[in-house]
């Protein structure tokens, strides 16, 4: 978004893994001059087979029904009669059912780099006559349905007020890499959303905090730092807010983001799954492949009604038989709060130490293509390890000190029982009882949409601003220039094109020094990222960078060789970076002897992911 559009509404969509919500304000500010209140769209969708109804939560499910599955017309929508799919909330009942026929978690398979996520691969592990989408497709049925249905309920006979005309800020994990915020919005542009802008989960979370909280500046003080644990349906992600005195006023800066950790409530259902599956195997009743997957669902339906109903002790699970008879052949067993307590919070939350760091497992030579979920499901263990990275760490010119609060977001920490075992856990760390702080939050479910909606105003200067950045240092491999050795690969250096917190929108041109581009021949490409070194400038070249420095992605093309050039030619350029505000990388090569030769390289899908000019 290269400008602020004058736009009737300010639109925030979490597009979440367990569930998407929509936030709006207006954008004008009242006669007294005081923001527009925040309002949570109610989202029309099928909740039972010719049933609508309109809920402030749509469950990120895809239902891809066969021939046999749902009466015909039973899923229709007011504006798509003929729909032969459904996304919500009966898409979560029907495909716990038919797991086969289910697509759930498809944000988990956008940041799943050793998948070509544009190609249909979900419901994963269905059989091959089943109908696919990609993690993409998916991922656009979903925010599809919300500007159809926005636009079906706040646009009918209001063109102006359509969803794709207005001011959107979607959110996507702080951890996400270029590539996975790129294919975040090509799947918003399949859905006719183009004018947005991304924004870090924690960040939004923490705005809607903000938001809340108009005393704020009371609740906190300068010199401490505030740990953002989001713990959601798919990932876990950390971050880090620092408070700081300028010149009298409080000022809040972002200044660490762990790395991506899939890890969160796909895990802990699976892990239930297992337990009830060993429960019915005592009793003498095996469950195929099928039955499971459906199992997996069912816990998780399971799970939330204990862990937001604490007076409740159990809950009815219910498994589809494989039988002539299914309603003889079901099989009925229940998940208890005994069960939650002892699986989950000693399995994911183990009271450990401060250096008992996520514990690496020898892996199998060869392994099934799904989810790369993390080998130690202790997010404990990974708390640490961000801890010890980020707080008072070799990076001694910017240390931030040990965190004194803690604002919990994602679904899992509406859990009384898992916040309060973290706090316990920051607290033995920190050698002092009951210091940690929570911040009061709001709906946890509905703050994250909450707080992108406040980003749009606080933008504007109607708000209090978190400085951010990126959450990365990003690099570009460039290959040595020294004698070929026999059996010994020439060593890649890393130059710095983007420093960690440069601001979105903006260029940077690294001029300082001459490098060589390779034109008319095949050549790779290798961007590297980094959330611990955060020193370099732009144009700063890392000799040895093994272990802070990751690979995220390559790009293997061909550049034009123009102006009558041999191919295999080495063109002297200087380079131009330019982080779009969707915070996806442009890099220019520009030619130092003819300013008018350049070559563009952006970094987004896989199969192209260069764009040349």
């Amino acid at each position: 978004m290269s400008s602020l559009k004058d736009t009737k509404y300010i639109i925030g969509i979490d597009l979440g893994t367990t569930h998407c919500v929509l936030s709006y304000t207006e954008v004008q500010t009242n006669e007294d001059g005081e923001v527009p209140r925040i309002n949570i769209f109610e989202i029309l969708q099928t909740i039972a087979q010719g049933e609508i109804k309109a809920q402030p939560l749509l469950p990120s499910f895809l239902f891809l029904p066969g021939e046999h599955d749902v009466p015909e017309g039973s899923l229709a929508v007011p504006w798509d009669p003929d729909i032969d799919f459904t996304v919500g909330d009966f898409a979560r009942q029907r495909g716990a059912e038919i797991p086969n026929r289910l697509v759930s978690s498809s944000k988990s398979w956008l940041c799943h780099s050793s998948i070509d996520r544009t190609k249909p691969i979900l419901p994963w592990e269905s059989p091959s006559e089943t109908r696919r989408v990609s993690p993409v497709e998916a991922s656009g049925r979903l925010l599809k349905h919300l500007r159809e249905a926005w636009n079906h309920e706040m646009a009918s006979g209001n063109p102006e007020a359509k969803l794709e005309d207005q001011e959107i800020y979607l959110t996507v994990p702080a951890s996400f890499d270029a590539v996975a915020r790129e294919l975040t919005v090509k799947a918003a542009e399949s859905a006719g959303l183009s004018n947005m802008t991304l924004l870090e989960e924690p960040q939004a979370a923490f705005y809607a905090w903000i938001e809340s909280q108009r005393n704020w500046r009371k609740i906190v003080k300068a010199g401490e730092s505030i740990l953002v644990c989001d713990i959601g349906g798919g990932t876990t992600d950390l971050s880090l807010i620092q408070v700081a005195d300028e010149d009298g006023s409080l000022a809040l800066k972002r200044v660490a983001v762990g790395k991506h950790i899939l890890l969160g409530g796909d895990n802990m259902d699976l892990t239930l799954a297992y337990a009830i599956q060993a429960k019915l195997a005592q009793k003498g009743t095996k469950l195929d492949a099928w039955q499971f997957r459906g199992l997996v669902h069912s816990c998780r339906a399971a799970k939330e009604q204990l862990l937001n109903n604490p007076d409740r002790k159990e809950e009815s699970i219910s498994i589809l038989g494989r039988g002539s008879s299914l309603i003889k052949s079901t099989i009925r067993t229940e998940l208890t709060r005994a069960e939650i307590e002892t699986v989950l919070l000693d399995g994911f939350i183990p009271m450990c130490s401060s250096t008992d760091y996520p514990q690496e497992k020898s892996k199998v030579g060869i392994r099934e293509m799904g989810l790369p979920y993390e080998s130690d499901p202790a997010i404990s263990r990974h708390l640490a390890s961000f801890l010890a990275q980020q707080v008072g760490g070799a990076d001694k010119d910017s240390e931030v000190p040990y965190p004194s609060s803690v604002l919990f977001n994602g679904g899992v920490m509406k859990s009384d029982l898992m916040k309060q075992r973290i706090l316990d856990v920051l607290n033995r760390w920190s050698g002092v009882e009951n210091e940690m702080r929570e911040l009061p939050s709001s709906d946890l479910d509905l703050s994250v949409a909450r707080g992108a909606a406040y980003y749009g105003h606080a933008i504007r200067g109607r708000g209090f601003r978190i400085r951010g950045g990126t959450a990365h240092s990003y690099y570009i491999g460039i290959e040595s220039s020294m004698p070929s050795v026999p059996g010994i690969p020439t060593p890649m250096k890393a130059l710095c094109v983007v420093p960690f917190g440069q601001e979105e929108g903006t260029e940077l041109d690294i001029r300082q020094r001459e490098f060589g581009l390779v034109v008319g021949e095949p050549v790779v490409f290798h961007l590297f990222a980094s959330n611990l070194r955060k020193k370099e400038e732009a144009g700063e070249v890392i000799e040895d960078w093994s272990g802070e420095i990751e690979e995220i992605s390559t790009m293997d093309t061909e550049l034009t060789s123009t102006g009558g050039d041999e191919g295999g030619k080495v063109i002297p350029v200087w380079l131009q970076i330019k982080l779009t505000e969707i915070g996806t990388l442009e890099l220019w090569c520009v030619s130092s002897e003819d300013e008018d030769r350049r070559w563009k390289l952006e970094f987004n899908l896989r199969e192209s992911d260069e764009k040349r000019e």
